[in-house]
């Protein structure tokens, strides 16, 4: 990777991000938009969902993804940021 072809989130936050934006969306669908495979962002929902990130729900055959607005950065430099914060950093609501 060049240094002209880096991006401030990684796959997670970008994966965070997707979701915030559309709870209902399918695996395949998160993956085109992060450019990523599908089973790697299946695996990038599980390791949010274990983490506390974000809830997972069966809705009929389909999965419905939560975002868990109260939790917070791992990182100590981010720490005091919550989810909720980024995304509304993200996430353009109308």
């Amino acid at each position: 990777m060049t240094s002209g072809e880096w991006t401030f989130l990684s796959n997670h936050g970008h994966v965070l991000v997707a979701l915030s934006r559309d709870p209902g969306a399918r695996l395949r669908d998160i993956a085109a938009q992060v450019g990523i495979t599908e089973r790697f962002a299946q695996r990038i929902v599980g390791d949010l969902v274990a983490g506390g990130y974000v809830v997972k729900e069966k809705v009929g055959r389909r999965n419905q993804y939560r975002i868990a607005h109260g939790a917070r950065f791992r990182h100590d430099l981010e720490a005091e940021v919550t989810i909720a914060d980024f995304v509304a950093l993200t996430v353009r609501r109308p």
